[in-house]
């Protein structure tokens, strides 16, 4: 049994609130945040699109702002309780809490920084904790130096150990890593993950980035429009969503209303026809109310093109078509093709040079049946 198993389980997060606020006065909007869920030790990703209520629930965790109802446990401690009017102050919940701006203090080396939460400490005490949380993020070396003198990733570094040293009881990471390149994120997410094998707090950490959130793996929460909309693995929750509502947050680009056309249960597909449309796809076989509309979804990247007609494929829908616009995007290029239908399409600049791609070229789109996913109804999952 290892050293962690021993020590039992960690302290769990749980959360259920509601809180309604003005999104914008101007137009005399309101907005509700309205959760409930537990985050366990270990990283949590809450993910969703700006606006969709991250921030704000976070706040309401740390206790900077205060939730109009519902409760806020760690370890069955109460941090909120509306029903007892119980509200720890912020000071005093033992929450760390690290934003974009890590407003790490310029005057002062990095040792100071860190020690900043340790005033009420003997000095010698105060020493030795910060020394060994500069040696678990490996910025010991920088201990002399200031803020300006450092890399973004030695910042966040900084940033991390002066929450930590505190020994909080849970971590909320609001988008902390966005500026950094995935190499310098990817070392500083397994250095916290090292330091929590021994701590065992729940980490609570945001992103809108899909990439990111299969990355750092563990439980995910889909969050949109002030609510928990999904929750669980990576892949059940952004590879596979269940929802629709998800779908669109986590990058399928296309989505199409069908019409179903016939089932082949001993291929375990079925065909369907864009609307309005003579484009017909195979698409995973689903238990769907036939005489009723079906949506699509297929991500921009799991479409491939080509510049001839493609043959000898196991790929069962290739779709001639017209490339009708072409632009740059970050570091790819999207792709345009109308094939009866309008189809976004993500390729690199190499595949255009080599393909010749220009507006008005003839191409073909190449779509695997299980690169659709598919939707009915209120939006769940019909297969």
């Amino acid at each position: 049994m290892s050293a962690a198993e021993m020590r039992g389980p960690g302290p769990e997060l749980l959360v259920a609130i509601r809180k309604s606020f003005s999104a914008n006065r101007a137009a005399d909007q309101s907005f509700l945040l309205d959760v409930e869920f537990s985050v366990a030790p270990g990283f949590t990703i809450l993910f969703g699109p700006s606006g969709s209520g991250k921030t704000t629930l976070l706040d309401c965790i740390a206790g900077l702002r205060r939730a109009d109802s519902g409760r806020i446990a760690i370890a069955g401690d109460l941090l909120f309780d509306a029903n007892t009017a119980a509200n720890l102050p912020a000071h005093r919940r033992r929450v760390g809490y690290l934003l974009q701006s890590l407003a790490l203090f310029p005057h002062m080396t990095v040792e100071q920084n860190v020690q900043y939460g340790l005033h009420g400490l003997a000095k010698q005490e105060r020493e030795r904790r910060s020394q060994e949380i500069l040696e678990s993020f490996r910025i010991a070396a920088l201990s002399r130096r200031r803020p300006a003198e450092l890399s973004g990733g030695e910042r966040q570094r900084v940033a991390l150990a002066r929450t930590l040293v505190l020994r909080p009881r849970a971590l909320l990471l609001d988008e902390p890593l966005t500026a950094l390149d995935s190499k310098v994120k990817s070392q500083i997410v397994d250095d916290l993950r090292a330091w929590n094998e021994n701590q065992r707090i729940p980490i609570l950490y945001v992103t809108h980035q899909r990439e990111e959130a299969f990355a750092l793996g563990g439980r995910v929460l889909a969050m949109n429009s002030g609510k928990i909309v999904a929750q669980g693995s990576a892949h059940d929750v952004l590879q596979r969503p269940a929802l629709e509502t998800v779908a669109q947050l986590t990058g399928f680009e296309n989505v199409l209303v069908c019409s179903f056309v016939a089932a082949h249960p001993e291929q375990g597909t079925m065909t369907c026809r864009a609307a309005e449309s003579h484009v017909e796809l195979e698409i995973p076989l689903s238990r769907i109310d036939q005489s009723r509309p079906l949506r699509v979804g297929i991500r921009a990247g799991d479409i491939l093109l080509a510049s001839a007609a493609p043959q000898g494929l196991s790929a069962r829908n290739i779709l001639p078509g017209t490339l009708v616009n072409l632009r740059q995007q970050d570091v790819m290029l999207q792709a345009i093709v109308d094939c009866g239908v309008k189809l976004e399409v993500h390729i690199t600049p190499a595949a255009r040079d080599a393909l010749q791609l220009q507006e008005g070229s003839q191409v073909w789109l190449v779509v695997k049946t299980y690169s659709c996913q598919v939707w009915q109804g209120s939006g769940q999952n019909s297969g």
